[in-house]
This record gives structure tokens, C-alpha cells and sequence, in this order.
């Protein structure tokens, strides 16, 4: 099969589609399959160079609908002859799919999150992903554009032939919200790792990974940190929060009590899961983190907020809390500190692993069908 996979993101940039649509391409193009990526951005040599694939880079100039435009044109002519085009963003590559009309490939829709909600709390909402539903459907706190937004959704959602949740509890809210095409859920690998026990540090080290975004509560994780004297912050990734969080930090923390650090990869990644005592993912809604499950085939205890789409199964051995407020986070958090022991032998105990291969083998199956 020939598979075009349009993503918002891809490596070097960090989020969970870039590390997915990766992971996902090595599998597919290891198991014979011709595989093209079309995303956004600045084509980095070391991309280009170190993959077997096709790697389509879409400038970002010239606002939205400009780039959807030139994304739609290049999805025309690398999926005007493939089999299946899976696109792993609503907004960003499912309007240019939409767009660029093709006919002869089947059109997948991974949904990993949910656009307009994102968007709703980087202007500083509050609300969960299923609560800011519920509201939205009693018309208590969203104005006329976001119900004209959520009608644009409705419209994206049906233009493909499949949905793909990656979690069950995404999918539940979709189902009561929208009318949806054929979907399934294919959850996230659990990557292959020896987890290894790890000792309390002295100060206590907790680290945040990730993207800066609004969804993800960092004010409050920082706010948090001033409420455990003697524990140090590191928080590593970029995005558009950077700038308040690192005047947020100035502000009420010594500056050694947080560093900030850009995305790391690889054993760099690695080295600092094996010297951190906590990772902390205070998400308002997070429903399938990545980098959770890195860290705990690490052997790294996790602090997972309690609005989360991963399943039992994935979320064994995490400590998942209530994390919507400063103080409940330093709550949890010192809990963890006191017990840590006991918590860092259950974070090491061995993992049922869900290698990329299975993952890319449930996709096959799914294309296969369609």
C-alpha cells in the first residue's frame, strides 16, 4: 500500500502526533509499505537525512488558510495515487484534506485530542474536555463562535471514512456529541523499556515534559512548586507559554528552584528520566500522554491528572490525582514524597508491553478493510 500520513507536527518538533507519525512510519515502511509525510514547517537536514521515507515540509507563512492551501497541494499530488491518507489532526491536515478532494485513497482521522477545546483553553478556559461539552450542549458558557465551531468539527468529522480514537474516553464524548463516520480506538504503544527503581533525591526533583500550551496547567504545576519548599522544577519543551511561564517562575520562585530546558530525544531524554524523582503531567484534560508512558517503562514515577483518556491497563503503576489546582498538586506531591518507596517499587515493576508493531499491525488491518 501507498500511505500518506498528513500530521501538524513531525520530529524535530515534540507532541505526541510528532513522536507517533514517526514510530509509525519506521513500522510501516519495515513492513514493505511506501510511505510519504506531509506536515508543516522548515525542512531540518537531519530529518530529511536520517529517514527512508518521503518527508514533505508545508511553510506556515501567510496565516491559516494560505497554508491549508499549500498543504491541500501537496497532499494532490503525493495521495492522488495512494491508497490511504491518515491524517492526525482535525484542524491543521483534516481541513487540507478536505480540500484537496481526493478520490481514490480512504481518509483516516486519528483524533489524539480535540482542536477547539485546545484553542478554548489557551484563551485561558478552565474547563475539561467533557465538561466544556456538557456546557457547550446547555449553552451556559460558550458564545456563537464556538457552537459555529463545533458545526465546522461536525462537518470535518463526517468528510473522512474512518475515525481512530486513541482512547475510549474520547471516543464516548464524540459519540454523544457528534454524529460520527465508521471509528474504532487503537490505543498508544507502551514502549519496551527495564524500568529500574529509583532513590529519592535530595532536593526532591520533579520534571515536566511536554508542549507549553494552555491545556496543560502549568501555572498552576509552577505555582504548585512554590508550596514545596526545597523541591526543584525542570521543565522541558517550548511553545507559546514560554514566555508567561518563565516570568510566572522569576516571580514567585528562586531562580534555582526551576530551570527550563528545550526538547530532548534519544538517551538525552533517557539520562534525565534516570536523575529526576517525579514527572508531573497536571493536564486539565490529557487523554493519551506519550511521554507517560515513556517515563514509566523507565521506571520513573508519575503524577497523572485524574481527567485522563488512558485506560487502567496503560495507567498502572501512576499515581493519578485530582491536579486542577496549585494546591492539589502540592498535596499530591508531598504524598508521593512521604511514601516514595513504596512508589517508586510499584512505578519499576515490569510493564505489559504494547510495542509500535502492534500498533502499526491493528492500523494494517484497519487499512486492509477499508
Amino acid at each position: 500500500m501507498k500511505i500518506v500520513l498528513a500530521t501538524g507536527i513531525y520530529p524535530p518538533s515534540i507532541g505526541g502526533p510528532a513522536t507517533y507519525v514517526a514510530a509509525l512510519a519506521r513500522e510501516f515502511e519495515g513492513a514493505g509499505h511506501e510511505v510519504v509525510v506531509v506536515t508543516y514547517g522548515v525542512a531540518p537536514y537531519s530529518a530529511v537525512e536520517s529517514c527512508k521515507w518521503k518527508v514533505n515540509f508545508v511553510s506556515k507563512r501567510g496565516g491559516p488558510f494560505l497554508r491549508w492551501w499549500r498543504y491541500a497541494r501537496v497532499l494532490q499530488r503525493e495521495g492522488s495515487d495512494a491508497d490511504i491518507v491518515y491524517a492526525f489532526s482535525s484542524v491543521s491536515a483534516g481541513i487540507p484534506v478536505m480540500l484537496a478532494r481526493l478520490k481514490k485513497p480512504k481518509k483516516v482521522l486519528r483524533l489524539g485530542g480535540d482542536f477547539f477545546w485546545e484553542r478554548y483553553t489557551d484563551a485561558g478556559g478552565e474547563l475539561g474536555l467533557r465538561e466544556w461539552y456538557e456546557n457547550m450542549k446547555k449553552r451556559k458558557v460558550v458564545s456563537g463562535k464556538w457552537k459555529t465551531l463545533r458545526l465546522m468539527m461536525a462537518i470535518i468529522l463526517r468528510s473522512f471514512d474512518h475515525i481512530v480514537f486513541s482512547t475510549f474516553f474520547e471516543e464516548g464524548i464524540y459519540e454523544h456529541e457528534y454524529r460520527l463516520p465508521p471509528h474504532s480506538v487503537i490505543e498508544n504503544a507502551f514502549p519496551k523499556g527495564q524500568p529500574v527503581p529509583h532513590a529519592k533525591h535530595d532536593p526532591f526533583r520533579l520534571l515536566f515534559m511536554g508542549r507549553f500550551v494552555g491545556f496543560k496547567n502549568l501555572p498552576s504545576l509552577v505555582r504548585a512548586v512554590a508550596l514545596l519548599p526545597g523541591m526543584r522544577l525542570t521543565l522541558v519543551g517550548s511553545g507559546p507559554s514560554e514566555g508567561e511561564l518563565r516570568r510566572l517562575a522569576s516571580q514567585i520562585l528562586a531562580t534555582d528552584r526551576v530551570r527550563f530546558l528545550p526538547p530532548l530525544f534519544g538517551e538525552e531524554k533517557d539520562h534525565l528520566f534516570a536523575e529526576q524523582d517525579l514527572l508531573i503531567i497536571p493536564s486539565i484534560t490529557e487523554l493519551s500522554p506519550n511521554v507517560a508512558l515513556e517515563a514509566r517503562s523507565s521506571g520513573l514515577p508519575v503524577l497523572l491528572t485524574r481527567e485522563t483518556g488512558l485506560s487502567a491497563r496503560l495507567s498502572k503503576g501512576m499515581t493519578v490525582r485530582d491536579c486542577s489546582t496549585p494546591e492539589k498538586i502540592a498535596a499530591a506531591v508531598r504524598d508521593i514524597r512521604d511514601s516514595y518507596g513504596a512508589v517508586a517499587h510499584e512505578a519499576a515493576l515490569p510493564v505489559e508491553e504494547r510495542p509500535w508493531e502492534d500498533l502499526a499491525r491493528e492500523h494494517l488491518l484497519l487499512f486492509e478493510r477499508l
